[in-house]
């Protein structure tokens, strides 16, 4: 019987050693022994991603097992990682953040009685 410490060890490694398919997307899976993953960004991609389409995006934070500050731009194909200290960045998360805050229209209607149309 494997224990679980060496099966952790080597899903770990594993999980680390496999490259994504995805040049633009460099997260990797980290296992824990308690069953527990997450993907977290190690590189940031190389190029710029065109705004139309990004859906969202999400922060990382610096941790223990996550070594770099990224902007993870979510799209239909996937994540991407990105560097938060490119202008271009920025200037998306910007406009994101206005896209989910900014009001939407509404339509207005008008009730008119009987007494309004005489």
């Amino acid at each position: 019987m494997v224990s679980v410490k060496v099966a952790f060890i080597v899903i770990a490694f594993l999980a680390v050693c496999i490259e994504q398919t995805d040049a633009a997307m460099d997260l990797i899976l980290l296992v824990y022994a308690h069953g527990f993953s997450f993907r977290c960004c190690r590189t940031y991609m190389k190029g710029r991603l065109p705004f139309a389409i990004i859906k969202g995006y999400s922060v990382q934070t610096i941790t223990e097992l996550c070594p770099i500050n990224a902007i993870i731009f979510h799209t239909r194909k996937g994540k991407t990682c990105a560097n938060p200290a490119l202008n271009w960045v920025m200037e998306y998360v910007e406009r994101l953040r206005m896209e989910t805050y900014e009001p939407k229209k509404q339509l207005v209607f008008h009730i008119h009685t009987a007494t309004e149309l005489t």
